[in-house]
C-alpha cells in the first residue's frame, strides 16, 4: 500500500503545472522588439567625454619623427578610387510616418502593437500579442504560442530568456463578472527580417518605445520602467 501511494505521488510530482486560482485569468503576453538597424547618434556627454579620453592619452603616448610618419606617402598609390556615400538615417517610410514599416527609425527600438479583441475587452483596442495560459507546458509556451498566431512563424524571432520580464494585474473595472487578468510579459527579437505577414488582426504598427506609452496612458509608468532603450 506504502509503495502505491509513493509513486503515484512522484507521478503528480513530476508534471509541474502552471497553477491559478478561479478569481484569476493567467496571460502571457509577448514584447516582440526590433533592435536598432544603425547605430544611433552619440549623445553629446558621452562625445565630450570620448574626446576628454583621447586628448588625455595623446600626452603619454610616443612622438615619431616626421620622416617616419611620411613614408606611407611616399608609396606608389594605384589608379583607383572609391566612393563611399553613407546610407541615409531617414528612409521613406519616416518621410510618410508608415507605422506599418519596419523600415523606420532605424536607430531606435521599435515594438510590435496589434489592434483586436482581446481577453478582457468587449471591443476592439490596442495590445500586444498575447494568449490566454490554458494547458501549454509553461508560460514561456504560451508565450511562443501568442507570437505565432500573429506572425504565423518563430524562424526570425529570439526569445530573450525563459522567465518573463515583468508582471502587472489588471483588476475587473465595472463587470464584475469579468475576473481579474495577471499578465506576464516575455521579450522577443526580430532576427534577419524586415517584413512580417501580420495576421489575425484589425490592423498593427511598429512603434517606438515613447509612441508606445502613448497608447497606454494608464500603465505608461510600469511600461516605462520595464522596457530599457
Amino acid at each position: 500500500m506504502q509503495r502505491c501511494c509513493s509513486s503515484a505521488g512522484r507521478s503528480v510530482t513530476s508534471k509541474r503545472w502552471f497553477s491559478s486560482s478561479s478569481t484569476d485569468k493567467i496571460v502571457a503576453s509577448v514584447l516582440f522588439e526590433r533592435l536598432p538597424v544603425i547605430v544611433p547618434k552619440i549623445d553629446p556627454t558621452v562625445y565630450a567625454f570620448q574626446e576628454f579620453s583621447f586628448r588625455w592619452r595623446q600626452q603619454y603616448r610616443r612622438e615619431y619623427p616626421e620622416s617616419f610618419l611620411k613614408k606611407s606617402d611616399t608609396r606608389g598609390k594605384g589608379d583607383y578610387q572609391i566612393d563611399y556615400k553613407p546610407a541615409p538615417r531617414i528612409s521613406e517610410a519616416d518621410k510618410t510616418n508608415d507605422q506599418r514599416s519596419l523600415q523606420r527609425a532605424l536607430d531606435r527600438r521599435l515594438y510590435l502593437l496589434v489592434h483586436g479583441t482581446t481577453h478582457g475587452s468587449g471591443k476592439p483596442v490596442w495590445h500586444f500579442p498575447e494568449k490566454v495560459y490554458e494547458s501549454e507546458e509553461n508560460l514561456r509556451k504560451c508565450a511562443e504560442s501568442a507570437l505565432e498566431s500573429f506572425i504565423g512563424d518563430l524562424s526570425h524571432t529570439y526569445f530573450v530568456g525563459n522567465a518573463p520580464m515583468g508582471h502587472m494585474v489588471i483588476q475587473p473595472t465595472e463587470d464584475k463578472k469579468i475576473l481579474s487578468i495577471k499578465r506576464f510579459f516575455f521579450k522577443s527579437q526580430v532576427i534577419a527580417v524586415n517584413k512580417f505577414d501580420i495576421r489575425k488582426c484589425d490592423d498593427f504598427v511598429w512603434v517606438t518605445k515613447d509612441e508606445l506609452l502613448e497608447y497606454f496612458p494608464e500603465q505608461a509608468e510600469f511600461l516605462n520602467k520595464m522596457i530599457i532603450s
